[in-house]
Order: C-alpha cells, then sequence, then structure tokens
C-alpha cells in the first residue's frame, strides 16, 4: 500500500517544525497501516502537516513489512528511488519505520547508507527527537521493545479514509511462536490496550460518522487485559461485546485470529449481536499435521477441522477466509496434498496464499532447510491458488437470490455508475449506483449473478 496519506488536521499546536510536511508510504498489513495512522498523529502534535508527494516533503517515512520476501524486496527498491530524489532535495529526510527496522538498521543506516532514521514500532514518539538529531548531522535509530507501549491514548489521524470504516488497534505484539514469522522478533510480546480506550475511540468514530471497525491485533482472540491487581479482567469476547454496544449502527469485524484462541465465547458473542459480522478469518497455515508441528503451529489437521465446523455449527452462515503457506521446510507432495483437500473440504470463502519464503531469525531459519526448489514452491501455489479460485466461483454462485445488507463504501473501482460494498460474511458486493442513497449507508441487496471475487444485485426495498 503507497502513498496512504491525508491533510492532518488544522490547529495543532505549532512549534518548530512548524508547516513542515511528512509523507507516509505503507506496506503490509493493516496493523502496519494503523501505525501509520498513529505515527502521523504524533507528528501532528509536533506541526507536520501531510502531504502526498514524496517530491514535496521535508520527512519521508517508510512503513515497512518484513513479513515476506517480496515485500522487503519492493521496500529495498522504493529506498533506492528515494536515495535518487534526495541528490535533487538534500534537505529531506528518510526515514524507515515497522518490521524491518530492527533488523536492517545497521544495512540501512551504514552499509546501503539509504536512510537517516530508523524507528522501530514502539519507539514512535520519539521521532520527532530523531529528527532534531538528523538535523544536527547525526544519524538516527530506536529500535527498542517495549512491554508496555500500546498507544492508548493516542487518537490517530485516519489516512486515505473514505469516512466509513476504520481500524481500532487493541493489542501489540505476539507471544505464538510460529517458526515461520518474524512478527514476535519485530513487534515484541503481546500487550493488550485498556479496553475504555478502545471504546472511547470506537464511540468517536461513531460520532464522527464512521459506520464500522475492525478490530486489530497480531492476534485479537488473545486480548487479555487486566487492572494492577487482577481483580478485573477482560477478554476478547467482553471486549467485543463491549464495542457492540457503543451502536446497534456501528458494524464490527476483528482480524486477525490464531485457531487456538477462538473459543466459543467469541462465537457466542458474535452469534448474540447483529452488528457483530459474521465473519472470521482463520488462518490454517498447511493441511498436514506433520507440517503443522514443524511450524509450531500448536493444533493438528484434525483438530483445525473440527474447530471450522464447530464454527459453522453455531454460525451456518459464517463467512471463513484462511490463510496458507506452500512450500514449507521438507514439504512433501503428499504433506502438500493434504492441504489440497483440506481446501476442499473446508470450503473456505477465499484464502490468503503464499509460496514459503525463508526470513532470517527466524526458528526455521534456524533449525530447518529451505529445500523445497522454487519451481516446485511456485507449482503448488498455482494448484491451490486455482482450485480456491474454483471453490470461491461455485460458493458465489449460491448466493444468487440471497438478499444481504450492504454497506455503501464507495463506487466501485470500475465505474462510477457502480457502489461497492461488502455484506456481513465479508464478501464484496457490487450495485448500481441509487440516487436515494449514498456512501455510509446501509441497503439490501438482491443478488443477481456472481464472479469469483464479488457478488452483484441490485437494490431492493
Amino acid at each position: 500500500m503507497r502513498g496512504l496519506v491525508a491533510e492532518i488536521t488544522e490547529g495543532v499546536e505549532q512549534n518548530q517544525f512548524h508547516q513542515r510536511k511528512l509523507y507516509i508510504e505503507t506496506y503490509g498489513c493493516a496493523m502496519n497501516l494503523a501505525d501509520s495512522e498513529v505515527m502521523a498523529s504524533i507528528m501532528s502534535g509536533n506541526g507536520f502537516t501531510t502531504t502526498d508527494n514524496p517530491l514535496e516533503a521535508d520527512v519521508v517515512f517508510l512503513n515497512t513489512c518484513a513479513v515476506r520476501d517480496n515485500a522487503e524486496s519492493r521496500i529495498w527498491g522504493r529506498l533506492r528511488e528515494l536515495k535518487f530524489q534526495k541528490k535533487k532535495n538534500p534537505g529531506m529526510i528518510v526515514g524507515v519505520m515497522g518490521c524491518m527496522a530492527e533488523r536492517l538498521k545497521s544495512t540501512l543506516l551504514e552499509k546501503e547508507k539509504l536512510v537517516d532514521i530508523v524507528v522501530g514500532p514502539d519507539a514512535y514518539r520519539d521521532i520527532p527527537k530523531l529528527i532534531e538529531q538528523v538535523e544536527e548531522g547525526q544519524k538516527a535509530v530506536n529500535v527498542l521493545l517495549s512491554r508496555e507501549e500500546t498507544y492508548a491514548e493516542i487518537t490517530p489521524v485516519r489516512l486515505s479514509s473514505n469516512g466509513v470504516n476504520a481500524f481500532v488497534s487493541i493489542m501489540r505484539g505476539c507471544d505464538n511462536m510460529c517458526s515461520f514469522c518474524v512478527v514476535p522478533f519485530t513487534r515484541g510480546r503481546e500487550r493488550s490496550r485498556e479496553p475504555e480506550s478502545i471504546i472511547n475511540e470506537a464511540t468517536e468514530l461513531f460520532n464522527q460518522g464512521y459506520k464500522e471497525v475492525t478490530l486489530l491485533g497480531q492476534n485479537v482472540d488473545s486480548y487479555k487485559w487486566e487492572d494492577a491487581d487482577s481483580t478485573n479482567v477482560i477478554s476478547f469476547a467482553q471486549l467485543l461485546e463491549k464495542v457492540a454496544m457503543v451502536s446497534p449502527e456501528l458494524r464490527i469485524r476483528f482480524s486477525s485470529s490464531h485457531p487456538k484462541d477462538i473459543t466459543d465465547d467469541v462465537i457466542y458473542t458474535m452469534k448474540a449481536h447483529e452488528n457483530i459480522c459474521n465473519y472470521i478469518h482463520f488462518p490454517l497455515q498447511a493441511g498436514n499435521t506433520r507440517i503443522l508441528k514443524l511450524m509450531n503451529r500448536t493444533y493438528n489437521r484434525e483438530w483445525f477441522i473440527q474447530r471450522l465446523k464447530r464454527i459453522r455449527e453455531l454460525i451456518p452462515d459464517c463467512g471463513i477466509s484462511t490463510d496458507v503457506i506452500v512450500g514449507f521446510c521438507t514439504e512433501t507432495e503428499e504433506e502438500f496434498l493434504d492441504t489440497y483437500k483440506l481446501f476442499e473440504e473446508a470450503q473456505f470463502d477465499f484464502a490468503y496464499m503464499y509460496a514459503y519464503s525463508e526470513r532470517p531469525g527466524t526458528l526455521a531459519a534456524k533449525k530447518y532447510a529451505d529445500d523445497i526448489s522454487a519451481e516446485v514452491k511456485s507449482r503448488r501455489l498455482a494448484e491451490i491458488i486455482a482450485l480456491q479460485n474454483k471453490l470461491s466461483t461455485e460458493n458465489n454462485k449460491k448466493e444468487i437470490g440471497k438478499t444481504y445488507k450492504v454497506l455503501i463504501e464507495g463506487f466501485s473501482k470500475k465505474s462510477e455508475n457502480d457502489f461497492k460494498g461488502r455484506n456481513d460474511q465479508n464478501k464484496t458486493v457490487i450495485f448500481p449506483v441509487n440516487g436515494n442513497y449514498k456512501k455510509g449507508d446501509y441497503v439490501n441487496v438482491l443478488i443477481e449473478k456472481t464472479t469469483t471475487t464479488s457478488l452483484i444485485g441490485k437494490v431492493i426495498g
């Protein structure tokens, strides 16, 4: 995601950074976008406005993702472009924030000399001071991870907002040491945000006209907040209910989940509140028990299937998506077929599918050989993508004739003659523009036809 910026509200306190311009380019997941919004808020309090043009910026930050090699490669290329642009604008300060910061700080600052500032996910409050250090002729770095930082009291600046959907971060870090994943090392240990601050943020968003919030965390279902003497403990199911109670007109989604932590309490809470969307992202990662053990996923194939059945037993119309990695270390053809067959059985609505790429510093990189060839990985990935496209097409056809409540999010990508939105199950719905409705309205849409990725219909009632 590039160029995710917005003009920060005027009237903030101005200081020595008066009228200076900030450009933020965000890569990776929704958590990274949420971090960019927090950082933009911090900078607004130090006199910065933001721009969508890096050429006119005084300070440029790339908010980086280190989860997959492809994301890192794109960022390296972008930094070299900025190095060239900096020759035309020597006063421009370039910084890297986010997940690449800690692991690559020395390379970024000293070897490649591509940036002036490197700042980790828990050090965004220090950015104004780091800028001062750069202006004094130093390189600046703070990649220390925190056991307490949640940015709870900071009101994020909504970047590239459509005014309808917003992200609300409820926790930071991750305690699940999946062997392929770098997140615990780049974002630190889990810590949950105080619930009242979350509820207040959701309430403020609703009062500003937002109609949907997505609660974010590396593993939201493990959210657990307790007061100093542990007399008051709030679970994710309880938090979910509290946010749902802000207003029945405010839709609630959440992401992401770890299958081991989606309790029946969470599912019952979803079922009890109409405004909590019937959609769960349920990451499989692999369909073979031996590979799951190597990945340190803490469940086996059979357990995953039973948990999936339990969700559908309690919420029969629940939309379910997943993540999968093919070509993990030592994966045989038969073990890949276990994943393929599980996809056929699970009938996921959609999936995020990747070939394994080794991430430095992870347990897998230290213990296992990345011994599956690029050709085999590519072929397996193509096969699982083809299967999921077939399943998505077939499942979407079953929606023809059904009517869904859809929140209008704006115009479709292809035409301003059509609106787009999502139904409860997180499926994109396209329908003709009607003068009686506008962005932010709820409408009932009768599904008349479908594609692999979308439902198409008309407003009724």
